[in-house]
């Protein structure tokens, strides 16, 4: 139960062969020996040959440049959108949503020093953005939508976004992806049976 649900489903996208490592939150994220790989102590790392990719953004990025046939990433010339997406998630969604679910509140006039300005503003732009389209960066699916319906899927399940329509419409398509069905077999697989 952690962002390493989004890494495996990117794997599963890439169609590339990969070795899963679980870490516990006994503390082993902790540990010197994980800490080498990632500084922080979280999940998901990405070992890929001598490469270490670490934040889950920058692992789908990584990931859909390493494996173009898997058609993840549009083309070069075609990625202003797909880049702003891509990071719009990893940045003020998550900055919002998360700001918002902890209880922390500001002045409405230092809104515009947070990056997402508002949790309303911020879910307000993303829903503008799926209203009426399949994909957000491209005319097929990319990272970019894996890592948005990813977050939304997250959000909405655990009551920190709220279901618009829009969100549901599009997060619920992208969940019946055979590589989403595949990565979330596999993790909930690896979820220790609760006594």
């Amino acid at each position: 139960m952690s962002r390493g649900r989004i890494a495996r489903w990117m794997l599963e996208e890439t169609g590339a062969a990969y070795d899963t490592v679980l870490i516990g939150y006994d503390g082993a994220m902790k540990d010197p020996a994980y800490l080498a790989v990632n500084p922080m102590g979280k999940v998901p790392a990405l070992r890929h040959g001598d490469t270490i990719v670490t934040e889950t953004a920058a692992i789908c990025a990584y990931l859909a440049d390493s494996f173009p046939d898997a058609g993840l990433a549009p083309p070069l010339a075609d990625r202003g959108a797909y880049y702003r997406w891509l990071f719009f998630a990893a940045g003020p969604l998550e900055a919002a949503v998360t700001n918002s679910a902890l209880g922390a509140t500001f002045a409405a006039d230092r809104s515009a020093t947070l990056g997402y300005g508002s949790l309303a503003a911020t879910l307000d732009t993303l829903e503008q953005a799926l209203i009426d389209r399949t994909y957000i960066a491209a005319d097929h699916f990319t990272a970019a939508d894996l890592y948005i319906s990813a977050h939304l899927g997250w959000g909405m399940m655990f009551g920190s976004i709220p279901p618009r329509p829009a969100f549901q419409t599009y997060q619920t398509r992208l969940y019946e992806r055979p590589a989403q069905l595949r990565a979330a077999a596999l993790d909930d697989a690896d979820i220790p049976a609760q006594t």
